[in-house]
């Protein structure tokens, strides 16, 4: 059995009466694009300063490609770059400066073409020489995520990278992130755009009140959820809906009528016979599969608001 990229065993964590990390078991393979999800306060951010040494646990470990993070801290923390939420940087440098002197604390004297490649990447390359200060916010962020891929670690952990960013730096992001992984750069993420976890990610865990609440394939969570969701268009805006449709009814909006079933127990066909039955005409319908965001509020009982970092 190959090992893992970070494996955490029985990590707690208390700050005060706060317990923030209660015993998280996670193990995450090499190669992989796992998603770390949960809402606000769940312990996400502990867990990754915990990951990258910055934080250390009351109990249990993290191994970093078999590096304990607090034993072997300087191995462990070689072989990972996290971007972090906040925009941090040192106003006195310019771009390129900054990337190079971040691989020099990892010991990376000559960066080769990687540095050309990052800048490129990130569409940061006409901005090398530029100084920090003049940098809007999206391209702060965007040395920032060069800066944690500086000493080309093996793990990225990227935390909330896209939070507050326009559409192309999130595109360009996901491409290049994409293209990394497929060289075999392991990538955990976390994130509250659900439908980036959803493209993006091979596993999933949904961390709640500092426990894992879930951990599997998106394929695996999405199945978890047998409900389906059946909109119907009605000829008639004013048309009754059969009573023997009633217990379905989610939502009605004039001719639009919302059912909520379980395919384990009835179907589409079943409910549309029903309309036809009671000599209500239909004239269009749209069946819907549970998302992730469903997944999650059923699991935390909260949404995952795309306003808020964590």
């Amino acid at each position: 059995m190959s090992q893992a990229a970070i494996s955490i065993q029985g990590i707690r964590k208390s700050f005060g009466k706060l317990q923030a990390l209660k015993g998280i078991d996670l193990e995450i393979q090499r190669g992989e694009f796992f998603g770390l999800l949960g809402p606000n306060g769940a312990g996400k951010s502990t867990l990754i300063s915990t990951i990258a040494g910055l934080v250390v646990p009351d109990g249990g470990k993290v191994e970093v490609l078999g590096n304990d993070t607090v034993k072997n801290y300087r191995h462990a923390r070689r072989n990972i770059g996290v971007v972090p939420q906040e925009v941090v940087y040192d106003p006195f440098f310019t771009v390129e400066e900054v990337i190079r002197n971040q691989a020099g604390y990892f010991g990376v004297r000559d960066m080769g073409g990687w540095l050309d490649e990052l800048l490129d990447a990130l569409e940061l390359d006409d901005k090398r020489d530029a100084n920090m200060r003049q940098l809007s916010g999206g391209m702060k962020r965007r040395v920032l995520i060069a800066q944690a891929l500086a000493h080309r670690p093996p793990i990225a952990i990227l935390d909330e990278p896209t939070a507050g960013v326009d559409v192309e730096l999130r595109r360009s992001l996901w491409e290049f992130t994409r293209r990394l992984n497929g060289e075999g750069m392991t990538v955990v993420l976390t994130t509250h755009y659900l439908e980036e976890a959803e493209e993006l990610c091979d596993r999933i865990a949904i961390i709640h009140n500092g426990a894992v609440q879930a951990l599997d394939t998106k394929d695996a969570l999405l199945a978890r959820d047998t409900t389906r969701s059946l909109c119907v268009t009605l000829e008639d805006a004013a048309a009754r809906i059969p009573e023997t449709l009633t217990p379905f009814l989610a939502d009605r909006d004039g001719e639009e009528v919302h059912l909520r079933f379980n395919k384990e127990e009835h179907s589409p066909v079943e409910l549309l016979n029903r309309f036809q039955e009671a000599g209500v005409a239909v004239k269009d319908l749209h069946t819907f599969s549970p998302s992730l965001e469903d997944i999650f509020r059923s699991l935390t009982g909260e949404h995952l608001s795309t306003e808020e970092v964590s």
